[in-house]
């Protein structure tokens, strides 16, 4: 290897693109190949999984991927790092071995273990850890219903030990998404637990390449500009010992790597300007982001501070069922059809009270004088949830088909009745990080790997100063706030958050001064009775919002028809405001 370590990424999901691993392997020179196969609702799936068949609970799509590559992989010396392991590493790792087996490829195969801290919550409340939801605030002994897994988030230095010792595959368990760059990283450059500054550059590389081609123009608020998005190239990170590294993609990919791209993936899923992970916490607000050429944008400033003396723990419980019809309306008086139709099935169901959730949208898709049937339509969906499977099973989309024939004219529905499903709730929550005892597994061997022990003091950096230009004044024009406004959304558990960020220093100025809590619970009727914050980040141009509360208990369990917030950020986008003609060009 060079001092250049070329992380490269090829999931960013369970569900990714399956050619994505092979596609990174032959496409160009990388060093290390890293895999995110997890978030909280995956867990929740792999625990489904585990419970039918106790030797699952892994991604098992990760051993598709690994029988294309395992081969090339030995023999040019790329190193694998991935979370597929979820709720089970060692049968994940146990399947790998036999894969290289049938394939003839001698390899080194190891597995992190120490983020199952489920048999630890009895003692931890008794010695006095409540617990407590981190957004709602209620300790674990509030919680009636079952705990059914609880997963640490560990850190990078397990990888990076595993990687010091020979292992040419890591499968990780429940670890932090970025700690899949990081740990390659420390263990390339030699970084010491309190490189601060360094360490918080493989988080945020991390971070940056985590989500695959999210990063090289998927999803991106200004999309048009991207070529080729049918087949984006997955993200690399050229990681250098000082902590700097360029992002790229491999060439004669699709996609594009920019700094909005890069932009719009450090604002996805934040909170504040502080990022903490379990070995350190990255500062958001030092992020210095630069086009270096075609296809690669150069970070570098990045600051970093000792990681709190907590780690986070992702519980998971099931919280009941929940079910969903959705009516179709045509034609004319469509809020009377829907009042009607509302009325008519709460009646036929006993009472909107006898569930425990209850959701009704009107979606207005129709327009006057359509041009076909289709431009006719609006739809409503009734979603319910409760504790009892049989009142949201066929008890109540039973009634909405008993409403066909006697209802609103036009009357037809997007789907047949259904049974309710089973929700899995995410309970996020914060243990001492002494509390979890995480250990590598390599051959016969078990070796603990030390939490990281934060230094009683430190003094942070304070922010970099950034020289704005004055806001600019004059006539103004009510166009879409995603005329200059780029955006990314996502979930954070029970909360939403969306960034928002611009081109230029002028831009940022005029954004800063308009867009205030205030004025964001204007634009977006969903967050006008939320708790709303509100962070700064001149040195990304940008803005993030956090929305507590908007998705109520997580993804999972939410009602919404965005469980996961992706569509908030055009959401605002698409929101007409006064912008200055000077910023229009």
């Amino acid at each position: 290897m060079t001092d250049i370590l070329r992380i490269a990424n090829c999931s960013g999901f369970y569900g990714d693109r399956l050619g994505a691993a092979r596609e990174m392997v032959e496409g160009g020179p990388i060093d290390v190949l890293t895999g995110d196969y997890l978030a909280e609702l995956t867990l929740m799936i792999l625990l489904k999984d585990k419970l039918k068949d106790g030797s699952l609970g892994y991604a098992r799509t990760f051993l598709r991927q690994l029988e294309e590559i395992a081969v090339a992989c030995k023999e040019r010396g790329i190193k694998i790092v991935v979370n597929a392991g979820g709720l089970n590493p060692a049968g994940c790792a146990a399947a790998a071995r036999a894969l290289y087996e049938r394939l003839g490829v001698r390899a080194v195969v190891a597995h992190l273990e120490g983020d199952d801290i489920l048999p630890k919550l009895e003692a931890l409340q008794a010695g006095g850890e409540r617990l407590a939801h981190l957004d709602q605030g209620h300790p674990l002994s509030d919680l009636k219903a079952p705990v059914l897994s609880a997963n640490a988030y560990l850190g990078g230095w397990g990888i990076a030990a595993a990687l010091e010792r020979g292992a040419d595959l890591v499968v990780c368990p429940r670890v932090t998404d970025a700690a899949l760059t990081l740990g390659p990283a420390a263990w390339k450059h030699g970084w010491r637990r309190d490189d601060w500054d360094r360490l918080a550059a493989g988080v945020v590389a991390g971070h940056i390449i985590e989500c695959g081609a999210q990063t090289t123009g998927g999803n991106y608020a200004f999309f048009k500009e991207v070529p080729d998005l049918t087949h984006p190239g997955f993200p690399i990170a050229e990681m250098r010992a000082d902590g700097s590294f360029v992002i790229t993609k491999h060439p004669g990919t699709g996609g594009l790597v920019s700094v909005g791209t890069v932009t719009a993936q450090l604002l996805y899923e934040i909170g504040g300007p502080r990022y903490p992970n379990p070995d350190v916490t990255a500062r958001f607000d030092t992020i210095r982001v630069e086009q270096e050429g075609p296809d690669r944008v150069l970070v570098h400033g990045i600051k970093g501070e000792p990681p709190p003396p907590t780690t986070k723990v992702c519980i998971n419980y099931f919280g009941g069922y929940k079910n969903s019809m959705t009516f179709v309306l045509a034609g004319l008086d469509i809020e009377e059809k829907a009042r009607l139709a509302e009325e008519t099935l709460w009646t036929l169901v006993g009472g909107r009270e006898r569930f425990a959730e209850t959701r009704a949208t009107l979606r207005r898709g129709d327009r006057p004088d359509p041009d076909t049937n289709e431009e006719a339509f609006a739809h409503l969906t009734v979603s319910v949830k409760d504790p009892d499977a049989h009142k949201v099973g066929r008890a109540f989309s039973g009634k909405v088909v008993e409403m066909a024939l006697a209802s609103y004219p036009g009357f037809f529905m997007t789907s047949p009745p259904s049974e309710g499903s089973q929700i899995g709730v995410y309970w996020p929550t914060l243990v001492p990080s002494a509390a979890v005892e995480q250990r590598l597994v390599l051959g016969e061997s078990s070796i603990p790997i030390p939490h990281v022990d934060p230094p009683a003091t430190f003094a942070g950096p304070p922010p970099p100063a950034i020289a704005l230009p004055p806001a600019p004044t004059g006539p103004t024009r009510a166009v879409p706030l995603g005329t200059i406004c780029g955006a990314r959304s996502g979930d954070k558990g029970g909360n939403g958050n969306v960034g928002v960020w611009v081109r230029t220093p002028a831009a940022y100025r005029w954004l800063a001064d308009y867009l205030t809590v205030a004025r964001l619970r204007e634009l977006l009727s969903e967050a006008r009775t939320l708790e709303v914050e509100r962070f700064e980040l001149p040195n990304l141009l940008a803005l993030n919002f956090v929305l507590q509360g908007l998705l109520g208990d997580g993804v999972a369990a939410s009602l919404r028809s965005d469980p996961q917030a992706k569509s908030l950020g055009e959401y605002l986008r698409a929101k007409v405001v006064p912008i200055p003609t000077a910023l229009l060009g």
